[in-house]
């Protein structure tokens, strides 16, 4: 029986994980530290505070698995300083305070195209705390890498719509992917036997894995 903190829970991939995992046998508690309230869930604990780091060093249970489902855009971040917070300093934040608990697997969601090499600043972003995490040298990290993410949005994004439909036609892994099927293929991946210490996905590898028979 698991153990779980989750970070990114308002989100659009996080808010479909965490019902996910409130629903599954196999986890106990789940710690779903967040900026704003969660609706009630049976075994979610949810402190709140805009500092999420402040909340994440004060807590203290212990922990089996982490996953990280931060994330936003330049744009709505307001200004570069914002995005670094929200894509790079708070994942990394949610990691080591993982590691202090004792959890031993982290899955991240982090994009396609990310490299600390990339001369985009978002991909470049992403790819800077994919390393950051990997340093960390965790038990297990699996890191998952979509495309453009489809589902329904609190705040629409005109581009994701405009762009939407030349995503369904490209290779597997540039191909647009469902929030709710990367929010599946997590879970499978968390309870998965462990094949490495750093597996990547790509949007194709978490469409298949969102469509194969969970193990219970």
């Amino acid at each position: 029986m698991s153990r779980i903190l989750i970070t990114g829970a308002t989100g659009l991939v996080g808010g479909h994980l965490i019902r996910l995992l409130n629903d599954d046998p196999r986890v106990t508690q789940i710690v779903a530290p967040t900026r704003r309230p969660l609706p009630p869930m049976r075994k979610v604990t949810n402190p709140r505070d805009p500092q999420l780091t402040d909340v994440l060093t004060q807590l203290s249970e212990p922990i089996d698995i982490v996953f990280c489902c931060l994330g936003t855009t330049r744009r709505e971040a307001g200004s570069k300083e914002a995005f670094i917070l929200a894509d790079y300093t708070l994942v990394v934040d949610t990691a080591l305070a993982g590691l202090r608990l004792g959890a031993k697997h982290m899955l991240v969601v982090s994009a396609v195209g990310a490299s600390k090499r990339s001369p985009f600043f978002y991909n470049r972003v992403k790819g800077e705390m994919e390393a950051s995490l990997i340093a960390q040298q965790w038990p297990r990290l699996t890191i998952a890498r979509p495309s453009l993410l489809l589902g329904k949005r609190e705040k629409r994004r005109p581009g994701e719509s405009l762009f939407a439909p030349l995503f369904r036609l490209l290779p597997a892994k540039w191909r647009s992917v469902q929030a709710s099927d990367v929010a599946r293929a997590l879970l499978n991946e968390a309870f998965s036997p462990a094949r490495e210490e750093v597996t990547i996905l790509n949007s194709g590898q978490l469409h298949e894995k969102a469509t194969q028979t969970p193990l219970i």
